[in-house]
């Protein structure tokens, strides 16, 4: 597989303006399997409000906000039309050429199903088989904490689940030899739309600020234009929504904004800060270069300053101060710069070193 280049352009502005919001959590359900509507054929389900059930999606029809819903990740419709493909292939490397004690996938599915991290794996452990490793909290055992870290859908038309945050997990789920489309694992659910026509429906996603419709030139994207499954085939690959995934607790800090990344992204790809007129995303030290350029650039702004579709620096969690006020040994910008040869690589290290095990570009 190759990257794809995309020649950029300045993107059009000014659109999706209304004011983010997250949904509330509860406890969850333990069946390894997406509970179906109830009643008889037939029959409204009383807490539903409506009856589709003969939709390929029905098992997910009654989710409620705050639910945390077994989903089967071939299920998930993206609700953004790119990737930052550097951070996926991070993700893979770390997952076939880690040096970790306990395979890094394990440790990403227990976080992603609300149960915080893997303590242990059999020598055998696949990630379709949960009971061939350990996580740290059992189900049931879910803390607000680790609730709050869970990737989020919003429920659509005919009970079809649109995924709101962890594009880039599931994707790497999706392209692991022992995840794929079948593989399953829980979700927290925003809020239930499934009663709303299509029309109806996107324009709540728009006025919640739960989609993303510009592509990695910036330019407009029309809902139906959207992948319809996570992989990396589905997806354009944003070069500057990798840049910005690498320079997370450098130049800011996550903060539960939908779509944090691309908004920061279309700030560089549009003003091009010093340093950054040109890089390079297959050599390591020009990467790391571009990485502290741009998170310079980020930390140096006003926080009152409008960054990107009305938010300021501060809600877009711009730091302080530069790799949190550490020098550029120290700290989280010294993690990334860790050659691969490195006891503990940095994330750059991993992923380049994947794309040169699998002669990508």
């Amino acid at each position: 597989m190759a990257l794809r280049t995309l020649s950029p352009r300045r993107r059009l502005a000014g659109l999706l303006t209304a004011v983010a919001a997250l949904g509330a959590v509860v406890a969850a359900p333990s069946a390894p399997s997406a509970t179906a509507a109830p009643g008889s054929p037939g029959e409204r389900p009383s807490f539903c409000g409506h009856d589709n059930r003969s939709t390929p999606y029905a098992g997910y029809l009654c989710a409620q906000e705050g639910d945390l819903l077994d989903v089967r990740i071939g299920d998930v419709h993206p609700t953004q039309p790119s990737l930052g493909y550097d951070e996926v292939y991070y993700k893979l490397g770390r997952y076939t050429l880690g040096k970790d004690a306990i395979n890094k996938r394990f440790a990403d599915w227990c976080e992603a199903d609300g149960r915080l991290d893997a303590v242990a794996a059999q020598p055998d452990a696949r990630l379709d088989d949960p009971s061939s490793f350990t996580c740290a909290l059992p189900r049931g055992g879910e803390t607000a904490a680790s609730i709050a870290a869970m990737k989020t859908v919003v429920i659509g038309p005919g009970g079809e689940p649109f995924l709101t945050d962890g594009h880039h997990t599931l994707t790497a789920f999706d392209e692991t030899p022992d995840g794929g489309p079948n593989l399953h694992v829980r979700v927290r659910v925003q809020a239930n739309f499934s009663t709303l026509t299509r029309k109806d429906f996107w324009a709540q996603m728009i006025a919640h600020k739960w989609t993303y419709l510009l592509d990695p030139q910036g330019d407009p994207v029309k809902v139906d234009q959207l992948p319809t499954s996570v992989g990396l085939s589905s997806f354009q690959n944003d070069k500057y929504r990798s840049l910005l995934y690498f320079g997370r607790d450098i130049g800011y800090a996550q903060n539960g904004l939908p779509f944090q990344e691309f908004y920061w992204g279309d700030w560089i790809r549009d003003t091009r800060p010093a340093g950054l007129t040109s890089w390079s995303n297959t050599d390591p030290a020009g990467y790391l270069a571009a990485v502290k350029a741009s998170t310079q650039a980020m930390t140096a702004l006003p926080k009152s300053t409008v960054v990107d579709s009305g938010f300021t620096a501060a809600q877009l969690g711009a730091l302080d101060s530069w790799n949190a006020g550490k020098a550029e040994n120290k700290g989280e910008f010294d993690k990334l710069s860790k050659p691969y040869s490195d006891a503990k690589p940095g994330k750059i290290a991993y992923a380049l070193e994947y794309k040169r095990v699998h002669g990508l570009d």
